[in-house]
């Protein structure tokens, strides 16, 4: 089905782009999140409107989180955890784990769902990326070391990060994201159901 989004949804484009995505994503997720509607000829005609509406609204958006995006940038986080003679840990470093480690080192706090990594199972150092906005992803390093291991020279000590965990909150906006594996499950789509863009006026 063709779907006019009238807001921006990570992985899939901008508010006032129409897209091309499967039937059971657009009615089971897009269309009742509020995130589209049916692109029909008069739905059409708001295109031009909603686009310039969310540029002005995603520049105020990019600006307000610029500071925080180059505070984000860069950073190190770091976690011991216990793993085999291949390095492989017996468990996993989560996104969970990741946003609330990050939420202590900057004194904001950051969701899970802006934490763009698949579960970590290995030692050593891994880029992972935070979605702030759709334009503001910044990449920061997680380190996971061998308990009882001392913490590699090159990174900080976690203790020196934690210092800063009494600094004042600060709520950071989550963007829609695609359905979740549970999600999925129940609507019978995947999660990055693959979507083509049509046009964009």
């Amino acid at each position: 089905m063709k779907v006019l989004l009238i807001k921006d949804v990570y992985k899939l484009g901008h508010a006032g782009e129409v897209k091309k995505v499967a039937d059971g994503y657009g009615r089971n997720y897009l269309l009742p999140q509020g995130l589209a509607i049916l692109a029909t000829p008069g739905a059409l005609k708001q295109a031009e409107g909603i686009r310039s509406r969310a540029a002005a609204s995603r520049q105020m958006l990019n600006a307000e989180l610029g500071g925080l995006a180059s505070q984000i940038d860069g950073q190190t986080v770091t976690f011991s955890s216990k793993a085999g003679e291949t390095g492989k840990l017996y468990g996993s470093i989560t996104t969970q784990d990741i946003a609330d480690e990050l939420s202590k080192v900057i004194g904001a706090q950051i969701d899970r769902k802006q934490v763009e990594t698949q579960p970590i199972r290995v030692l050593g150092e891994h880029k992972v990326k935070i979605r702030l906005t759709m334009d503001l992803t910044p990449e920061i390093k997680v380190m996971v070391f061998r308990e009882g291991e001392a913490i590699p020279s090159t990174v900080a000590p976690v203790t020196e990060k934690k210092s800063k965990a009494e600094e004042t909150q600060v709520e950071v906006p989550v963007e829609p994201e695609p359905p979740t594996e549970e999600t999925a499950e129940k609507t019978g789509e995947t999660p990055d159901s693959p979507a083509e863009e049509i046009a964009e006026n």
